[in-house]
């Protein structure tokens, strides 16, 4: 793969080095010679940030890149477990989606009737749910404008079991998803 398309912790080698001024390569050497395999996820990313200047958030990317391409991390690990993601854009206003995603009645069209509990509810913005057994898991969706009669959800299915669970949930949100735009663009 040429340089500039090592990827690592979904992110393309240019884009790194646009950011932090080093490529994938150039930093998986710098981490290797600071023996960063033998440091947890949090040291490598005080590392980054003290001594090579890098932002807060890019030291984590790095991080995570880091960690993936050295065998010390699973492509949608976190600290917590894995994690799915999913994400689609509406042909409906965001009070639509919103009052789809809040409503008891409108969310089981769409999502079925799992269980789950609403932790936090901003309207017209985000909610998070703890999701199955002893809401062992947790899904937040992240709603957006998409100008007045468009709008978006990103969501994120977390601490989840391993790769396979990812999979499954990943399947699983993309026809929940789908049942949402029959639903609300109706």
């Amino acid at each position: 793969m040429p340089q500039a398309q090592a990827k690592f912790g979904g992110i393309r080698s240019d884009a790194v080095k646009a950011k932090t001024g080093k490529t994938w390569k150039e930093w998986l050497k710098i981490l290797d010679a600071e023996n960063a395999k033998q440091m947890p996820h949090k040291q490598i990313a005080q590392l980054l940030y003290d001594k090579y200047h890098v932002s807060a958030w890019w030291a984590q990317a790095v991080t995570v890149g880091y960690e993936q391409a050295r065998g010390l991390r699973a492509v949608h690990q976190q600290a917590d477990g894995f994690s799915a993601n999913a994400s689609k854009t509406f042909n409906a206003p965001l009070s639509k989606l919103y009052a789809a995603c809040a409503d008891e009645n409108a969310r089981a069209k769409w999502i079925g009737k799992k269980k789950y509990t609403i932790n936090k509810a901003t309207p017209n913005k985000s909610l998070r749910i703890g999701w199955g057994k002893d809401n062992a898991t947790r899904v937040d969706f992240n709603l957006y404008a998409n100008g007045a009669l468009k709008s978006r959800i990103q969501l994120q299915h977390e601490r989840l079991a391993d790769a396979d669970e990812v999979a499954t949930m990943k399947t699983y949100w993309k026809g929940a998803l789908e049942k949402l735009a029959k639903l609300i663009e109706s």
